[in-house]
């Protein structure tokens, strides 16, 4: 893999092999899809290799009718993992000019305006799971909401969108360790739930690094101007707030981060590849973006924070295989994880560590992809 990381732009690379290997008919409505999509998007426009958004184009017009539906998707299960791939509608609309995907940015948006709301105005995370917020969700909802925010909605609304990740913030945040818990129910009643904080028991990867890849999502998407100022800096200050926590859990030989972050020694806990590429992404983009404070000290300077994002795509690296006909592989992602539900998960520890860990899924390949285009970006 050492010729790979040196000589070739991993991020083409990559999108490559899911084109290769991932047909119109495997498309779904789903977040995953949608994460996947963004990337290989990106990486088109970054590098302006024209077949990457007209492919993503394809694979979207088997999922979004002439009228703007959207097959398979139910607006009745208040699902906000469904709002995720709606993100990639602004671009295809800007882009074609085509009416339909307009369409189906209302559809979505008319969801979150009737989405179920927490007493302290969070959106649930979805109609089957009443009163709890996860940190996910801000990623499923954040960067489509500040996307249709900026270009179709009054800027007042940055105000319901900010709200949503302080609320999440102030009450999944571990003030010892500074990470965040998963979950918070704000009813205390789920099996899952502390009693007293209403939180999940346990630390997850993935889940805060949903939520430090949709901060900078966010901050993208925001204007950089005076005007927004406040809704920015209230967002920065979280991120950087994430930063020391998350480089007090990457593992030092490594480079990567474990799947229940703060249990390093524990039996069966094992280095997990998508939060490790979403951490090094949110790295990247802290350092590439100048959004450390002026002056800070420690840990927290330009040169700690690119070579520990360097050691994190090293390690990310390192998960990659190449298959006989050149394409790219990415092993030891968990595959799934969530709370609640039937069967039931009770976010215990033994409950993390026994989920399926498997290859090219796409809520790895997506982070990686995107993390991989940080690293060319700032090299």
């Amino acid at each position: 893999m050492n010729g790979l990381y040196n000589n070739d732009l991993l991020s083409v690379k990559m999108s490559r092999s899911v084109i290769n290997r991932y047909k119109p008919a495997q498309v779904k409505w789903h977040y995953e899809h949608g994460l996947v999509l963004q990337s290989i998007y990106a990486v088109g426009r970054k590098y302006d290799i024209i077949e990457f958004p007209a492919w993503v184009k394809i694979m979207y017009d088997t999922k979004i009718n002439i009228d703007g539906t959207i097959n398979t998707y139910k607006d009745e299960e208040y699902n906000l993992d469904q709002i995720n791939p709606g993100k990639n509608l602004f671009d295809l609309y800007n882009d074609t000019g085509e009416k339909k995907y307009l369409k189906a940015i209302e559809i979505l948006k008319n969801q979150l305006d009737n989405q179920p709301r927490t007493q302290s105005g969070g959106f649930w995370h979805k109609k089957i799971y009443p009163w709890q917020m996860w940190l996910d969700g801000l990623y499923m909802q954040g960067p489509f909401y500040a996307r249709y925010i900026r270009d179709l909605s009054p800027e007042k609304d940055y105000e319901d969108l900010v709200h949503q990740f302080e609320l999440v913030y102030e009450h999944t945040r571990n003030k010892e360790s500074g990470l965040l818990y998963h979950a918070w129910d704000e009813s205390c009643k789920q099996l899952w739930a502390d009693p007293v904080t209403g939180c999940s028991p346990h630390f997850w990867g993935r889940a805060m690094g949903w939520f430090s890849l949709a901060l900078t999502d966010v901050l993208s998407i925001i204007p950089d101007e005076e005007a927004f100022a406040s809704y920015r800096k209230r967002l920065i200050d979280i991120a950087v707030s994430l930063v020391e926590p998350i480089l007090s859990v990457q593992d030092d030989k490594s480079g990567l981060w474990y799947q229940v972050l703060d249990m390093p020694m524990r039996s069966k806990n094992y280095l997990e590849t998508s939060c490790s590429a979403m951490f090094t992404c949110f790295l990247y983009r802290i350092v590439r973006n100048n959004w450390l404070p002026s002056g800070a000290e420690g840990k927290l300077t330009r040169s700690s924070l690119l070579a520990a994002a360097d050691k994190g795509w090293r390690g990310l690296c390192s998960r990659v295989s190449q298959d006989a006909d050149g394409n790219l592989h990415l092993s030891g992602i968990c595959s799934v994880a969530g709370l609640g539900g039937k069967p039931y998960r009770d976010g215990s520890y033994e409950y993390y560590v026994k989920e399926a860990v498997v290859s090219d899924d796409f809520k790895g390949v997506g982070p990686f992809i995107l993390a991989a285009l940080e690293s060319e970006i700032i090299q």
